[in-house]
C-alpha cells in the first residue's frame, strides 16, 4: 500500500510491503510530519519557531523537540567549522537544513515499533527504507539531474539506510556557506547515503555548503557514501556506493 500526502509544501509518501492494512499505522507517521511542520513552519505565525524569532519565547521556554533540533544543527554547524548555519545573519532561527530529515525520521521510526519491516519513506526526495520492496530486491532510489527534471543523475540501490540530496536547482541558492554568508559554490548537487536520515539530511545540506572537500569530511561524520557533482559537471564520490540500472528508482 502507498500513501501520498503534502506536507510542508512538498509531496511525501509511504510505500508498505509488509502484509497486511496498515493505513492507520501510515496515519501516526504521517502525524508526526504534520506535527513537525505545525512546530517549525517559518511559514506559520503559529509554529514555535515564529514565536522564538519574535522574542515571544525565551529559551527556557523552548519544548524539547525545538531544543533538540537546535542541538543537532549546532554540532553540524561546529563539526563544519561554520559552513552548516542554523541562524540567519541577523540571528533568527532557520532550521530547514534539520527538520525535514529529522521529521521523517522519526515518522519512520513509527513504522519501525509498529512492526514494519518492509517500507520506503520519501520525505520530498529525502528517503528512509526498511528491508526490501519484495525478494531479495534493493529499494532503488534516484537522484535527479541538476539539468534536466525528468532525467537521473543516479540510481541508488539501497537497504536499511538513508538518502539525501541538497541542490540549488529547485530553489535556486537557498543554501548559504554560513562561513562566507554567500550562496555555496562547488556543487550542484550532494547526496549522502546515511544510517538514519537526520545524518543524512544534515549531511547532505553541509556538503553542499562546504563544497567539493564536503564529500570525503562526510565519511569522517557518519556518511555511508556520498555523491556529489561539481559546478563543471564532475561527479565526485565516496565511501560505498551500490548503483541501480537508470530508470528504476521507486
Amino acid at each position: 500500500m502507498r500513501v501520498l500526502e503534502t506536507v510542508m509544501g512538498i509531496p511525501m509518501s509511504i510505500d508498505i510491503r509488509d502484509a497486511g492494512d496498515h493505513h492507520r499505522v501510515a496515519a501516526q507517521a504521517f502525524s508526526v510530519l504534520w506535527d513537525a511542520d505545525r512546530r517549525f513552519s517559518t511559514y506559520r505565525q503559529d509554529s514555535e519557531v515564529s514565536a522564538a524569532n519574535r522574542g515571544g519565547l525565551t529559551v527556557d521556554e523552548y519544548s524539547a523537540e525545538l531544543r533538540e533540533v537546535i542541538r543537532i544543527g549546532e554540532d553540524a554547524a561546529a563539526a563544519s567549522g561554520g559552513a552548516f548555519r542554523i541562524r540567519t545573519p541577523g540571528g533568527a532561527l532557520d532550521l530547514d537544513g534539520v527538520v525535514k530529515g529529522w521529521a521523517a525520521a522519526r515518522a519512520a521510526g513509527v513504522l519501525v515499533a509498529e512492526g514494519l519491516h518492509e517500507f520506503c519513506l520519501n520525505a520530498g526526495g529525502d528517503v528512509v527504507v526498511s528491508g526490501s520492496p519484495g525478494g531479495t530486491a534493493r529499494w532503488n532510489v534516484g537522484v535527479r539531474s541538476p539539468h534536466d527534471p525528468a532525467a537521473m543523475l543516479a540510481v541508488l540501490a539501497v537497504t536499511d539506510a538513508a538518502v539525501a540530496t541538497s541542490g540549488a536547482y529547485e530553489r535556486g541558492a537557498h543554501i548559504v556557506d554560513g562561513r562566507t554568508g554567500l550562496p555555496a559554490a562547488g556543487l550542484i548537487s550532494a547526496t549522502v547515503v546515511a544510517d538514519d536520515l537526520i545524518t543524512a539530511d544534515v549531511l547532505a545540506t553541509a556538503v553542499f555548503a562546504l563544497g567539493a572537500t564536503g564529500v570525503e569530511w562526510a565519511l569522517e561524520h557518519g556518511a555511508r557514501g556520498v555523491l556529489g557533482l561539481s559546478d563543471g559537471d564532475k561527479v565526485l564520490t565516496a565511501g560505498v556506493l551500490t548503483f541501480a540500472k537508470p530508470g528504476k528508482a521507486r
